[in-house]
C-alpha cells in the first residue's frame, strides 16, 4: 500500500543507547544477537525503526519515550480505514459505502484475526471497524490488544456486533474502543461517528 509521503524517523545505535540509558556498545550488541531489529546502511551503521524500538522496550518492561510515541504516532495511517468482519457481503457492502462517503479514504479489509493482524501492522490505519464476534479470536482482547499496543499509534476502534453484549463486557468496549453499534447498522450514523472522530485526530497527533 502506498504511503503518504511522510519520512519515517530512523534512530541510530548512539541514539537508542541514550534513549535505554546504556552505552553505544550495549546498543550494537543488542542489534548483532538479534534482540533488537534493525538495519545497516550502506556505510555500515545500524540504524533502528521507531516501532522495533518500541516493540524492544515494551518486551523489557521499559519505559517508552514521548518522542518514540509520538513518531509512531504519527506514522499513522488517518486517510486509512480497515473493515474487520467475517460477513463477506456485510464487509463488502460497508467498503462501497465508505468508499463514496469519503473518497479520499483508502479502505481495506479484513475476514478473520489472521488478516486483520497483518493489515493492521502492515496499513497503519487510523480507522478501525471491528466486529467483536470473529471466529477463532477473542474480540474483546483483540480491541484491547490494538490499543494498548504502541506500534499501532492508538488508531480510533468501533465496534460493531450482532449478538447481545452483557453489561460488564459493554463497560470494556467503553473503556478500549471509541464507540459501537448494534447490527442492523444505520449506516449514516456510522459515517457521522466517523466524521465526529475525524475533527480530534489534530489532538491525538
Amino acid at each position: 500500500m502506498a504511503k503518504s509521503g511522510r519520512r519515517v524517523r530512523i534512530f541510530s545505535a548512539l541514539e537508542v543507547a541514550n534513549i535505554c540509558g546504556v552505552v553505544n556498545q550495549t546498543a550494537i550488541n543488542w542489534i548483532r544477537s538479534g534482540h533488537l531489529k534493525a538495519f545497516t546502511t550502506p556505510g555500515g551503521q545500524y540504524r533502528v525503526y521507531a516501532e522495533d524500538l518500541s516493540v524492544f522496550l515494551e518486551k523489557r518492561g521499559m519505559r517508552i519515550p514521548d518522542e518514540v510515541v509520538r513518531v509512531i504516532k504519527n506514522d499513522i495511517e488517518w486517510d486509512t480505514l480497515i473493515i474487520i468482519d467475517d460477513d463477506h457481503e456485510l464487509n463488502n457492502v460497508l467498503k462501497r459505502w465508505f468508499e463514496k462517503k469519503f473518497t479520499k479514504y483508502t479502505i481495506i479489509q479484513a475476514f478473520d484475526g489472521f488478516e486483520a493482524g497483518r493489515q493492521l501492522g502492515m496499513a497503519k490505519p487510523g480507522f478501525i471497524l471491528l466486529d467483536i464476534n470473529l471466529p477463532g479470536i477473542d474480540g474483546y482482547e483483540l480491541c484491547k490488544r490494538i490499543k494498548e499496543d504502541p506500534s499501532l499509534g492508538q488508531p480510533f476502534v468501533i465496534i460493531i456486533t450482532g449478538i447481545e453484549i452483557p453489561e460488564d463486557k459493554k463497560t470494556l468496549l467503553h473503556k478500549w474502543s471509541d464507540a459501537f453499534f448494534v447490527k442492523p447498522l444505520n449506516f449514516n450514523q456510522l459515517t457521522d461517528m466517523i466524521k465526529d472522530l475525524e475533527q480530534s485526530i489534530n489532538t491525538v497527533q
